[in-house]
């Protein structure tokens, strides 16, 4: 199978976040889908800190489930690392949007280590369970994360 290119798109968010023993396997590596809620972490963050937290979202009667994902690992993950996840939205449309991700750890030399990449793409749903436009205001303000590169206000 062909691997998908998953890049990062300036502006990118990073938060970091500790490896949990409740996250590890028997061997003690992350569980496979244990990524998916370090992505989680990742998208949750930027949208609090850059767009607007998900909870106003739901007060509008919305949710973004998620429609489709990708993971990609590289290396594992191990109980105690510090983690850090990069996000970036690369797509915002009329219904949906789509984030990209990078988990990575520090090296012994300095440079990060790639442990996984990957995307999630999100559905913009109303209280009625169907497909829905996002209101323009919410719109807007995700949107605004693609302009802070040309406001001068990266991360």
């Amino acid at each position: 199978m062909a691997d998908l290119q998953v890049g990062l798109k300036e502006p990118v968010f990073r938060t970091t976040c500790r490896v949990i023993y409740g996250d590890t396997d028997a061997g003690g590596v992350v569980y496979n889908a244990n990524y998916l809620r370090y992505f989680e972490i990742g998208r949750t963050e930027m949208m609090r800190c850059w767009a607007l937290p998900y909870s106003e979202i739901e007060e509008q009667g919305l949710i973004l489930p998620v429609t489709e994902t990708y993971l990609r690992y590289k290396a594992p993950a191990c109980y105690d690392d510090l983690i850090t996840i990069a996000t970036s939205l690369v797509e915002l449309k009329k219904v949906s949007c789509r984030f990209h991700y990078r988990i990575t750890r520090p090296r012994d030399d300095g440079r990060e280590q790639l442990l996984v990449r990957g995307f999630t793409k999100h559905a913009c749903i109303g209280r009625d369970g169907r497909l829905t436009p996002f209101p323009p205001a919410i719109h807007r303000r995700i949107g605004a994360i693609f302009s802070r590169i040309e406001e001068g206000r990266l991360p």
